[in-house]
């Protein structure tokens, strides 16, 4: 009877449903990366300063609506200009300013970071959710990026500093989501997602990623991004 009440709770909170996948343990990560305290508090860290970036590309929207041709504290030159960025079709996508979906979404990561470092376990199908969520957020932010590079021929600071939270967040949510089996894999692509993550290679993934943005950057404009 005690094995049967456990195994259902086990069911009910949504942690490992798939048969052959135990519970996470997180003490079988070894390490420091690997650690609650590490992975949380770098999403925490990177949702602030992506909320942040969120917060001053509302104001600025908000004075762009009054006056197009507002003079904004982050038009540094030709190439970083949040202004030129800010009147573009690409800043309101949705039919409203962009920045407003950092408002909404970030808080929201926030609470993660904080619930779970302070010992909570959201349950399998939460997390899931919000990993694919924030891919979506992640393609956003890159589709934003290359608009502002390729067709705006311009680059906004604060979209920029929202770009590296965006992709920070999205790793560190992998991260934990691949060492909790969270994401519904077979039992061979589990155990292949955790060989790959122990050596560091979705830690290679982000580098990767904030490299081919500052390449992009420094090719297409070179000097010109500096004055």
């Amino acid at each position: 009877m005690v094995t049967a009440v456990q195994q259902t709770d086990r069911d009910a909170s949504g942690y490992a449903g798939s048969p052959g996948i135990p519970e996470p343990m997180d003490h079988v990560w070894t390490g420091r990366r690997h650690s609650t305290p590490w992975i949380f508090g770098t999403m925490l860290f990177s949702a602030l300063c992506s909320i942040t970036a969120a917060f001053v590309l509302s104001v600025d929207a908000v004075s762009l609506a009054a006056n197009p041709e507002a003079e904004l504290s982050c038009n540094i030159n030709a190439v970083l200009s949040c202004g030129a960025v800010g009147v573009s079709w690409q800043a309101s996508l949705f039919g409203f300013p962009n920045a407003f979906l950092g408002l909404v979404t970030e808080p929201v990561v926030i609470t993660i970071a904080v619930a779970c470092l302070s010992g909570v376990r959201f349950k399998r199908w939460f997390m899931f959710s919000a990993q694919v969520v924030y891919l979506l957020g992640l393609i956003f932010a890159y589709w934003l990026f290359w608009q502002s590079s390729f067709r705006i021929h311009a680059l906004c600071p604060w979209c920029l500093l929202i770009t590296l939270g965006t992709t920070l967040v999205f790793m560190t949510l992998l991260h934990v989501n691949i060492r909790d089996r969270n994401l519904y894999l077979s039992e061979r692509a589990q155990a292949r997602a955790e060989s790959l993550v122990r050596m560091n290679i979705d830690l290679l993934v982000t580098f990767a990623l904030l490299f081919t943005v500052i390449a992009i950057i420094l090719l297409k404009y070179g000097a010109t991004v500096f004055g």
